[in-house]
């Protein structure tokens, strides 16, 4: 994970220095969508069939599968967005910077309603499971 390197100076805009947080805040985005396709992929692999037997994960894991393909599309989505701003140095006046500014609080709203209803799906999967693995002995 490679973490953006953005200096914000005294002599920063306000504008400057929104944009520059806002840089910040979709790396961050990024990075925590790039996870969450990693810990998609393990629950997918946990409701196996292993765990299809003990329980009804079957409507779980077309939930888990819907929510890879929610979250590869609003990956790419925040991919394409993050080199559309690269336009954000040839702004010239306010109402550009604004475009910028409203479309960043749009991306915020999708990624934050995403990772909503991503937890309450998790939630709903260790609602189901908890108390039904058994763990094994294991001989020192």
């Amino acid at each position: 994970m490679e973490a953006i390197t953005t200096q914000i100076y005294n002599h920063d805009t306000d504008i400057d220095v929104t944009h520059k947080i806002n840089t910040i805040e979709l790396d961050n985005w990024i990075n925590h969508l790039k996870y969450i396709k990693n810990e998609l992929a393990n629950l997918i692999g946990l409701c196996g069939d292993d765990l299809s037997n003990k329980l009804d994960t079957e409507n779980v894991l077309l939930k888990f599968q819907k929510k890879e393909d929610e979250n590869d599309n609003l990956l790419n989505a925040l991919h394409k967005y993050m080199s559309s701003r690269r336009n954000i140095v040839e702004c010239e006046d306010t109402e550009c910077d604004m475009i910028f500014i409203t479309e960043h609080e749009s991306y915020r709203r999708s990624y934050l309603y995403h990772l909503d209803k991503y937890r309450r799906l998790k939630d709903e999967f260790f609602s189901k499971v908890q108390g039904k693995f058994t763990l094994l002995n294991m001989k020192p």
